[in-house]
């Protein structure tokens, strides 16, 4: 991923109002960024635990993503990971929900899926054993691979559900 600024990172978001974005707290290590090492940015705010942020490059350029994360926790026994599809206990995955960019958005559309609680999977990809008993760990560059696609493709869809070019 190539490096970003503060402002960079606040005019990346593509489903946040002028009021979010004022509300946006980097992560606090932000200017220690490994930018040669990142596939995507991706971090729970630091001032309000029910918000995180996902920033994927989509053609190039940054498109960041404001994620509210749901009410409640679970009590199932496990849970996987729709980014990193990672086998996690169920108290460390959450549905997290993006409106809709453009219009649509504007309307009160939405789309969700289940990730990592601490939004982490860039790390959990990276970890050499499996993190479940029951997980069958592919190869780690295929792991890494696909958590990026997916990640993009979530990104992406909250672009292209408002018709906003790509």
């Amino acid at each position: 991923m190539r490096p970003l600024t503060e402002d960079d990172v606040r005019s990346s978001f593509v489903n946040a109002s002028p009021d979010e974005l004022r509300l946006v707290s980097l992560p606090h290590d932000f200017v220690l960024t490994d930018w040669d090492h990142l596939d995507f940015l991706a971090w729970r705010d630091p001032r309000t635990r029910s918000r995180g942020y996902v920033i994927a490059e989509i053609d190039g350029e940054p498109s960041g993503v404001v994620l509210r994360a749901a009410d409640g926790t679970s009590r199932g026994r496990a849970a996987m990971c729709n980014l990193c599809h990672t086998m996690q206990p169920a108290d460390q995955v959450v549905m997290y929900t993006a409106r809709k960019a453009g219009e649509a958005g504007a309307h009160g559309d939405s789309v969700g899926t289940y990730i990592c609680a601490d939004l982490s999977c860039h790390e959990t990809v990276r970890l050499a054993a499996p993190l479940a008993p029951n997980e069958v760990r592919a190869s780690v560059d295929r792991k890494i691979d696909g958590t990026r696609r997916r990640t993009e493709a979530f990104v992406g869809r909250v672009l292209e559900a408002a018709g906003v070019p790509r």
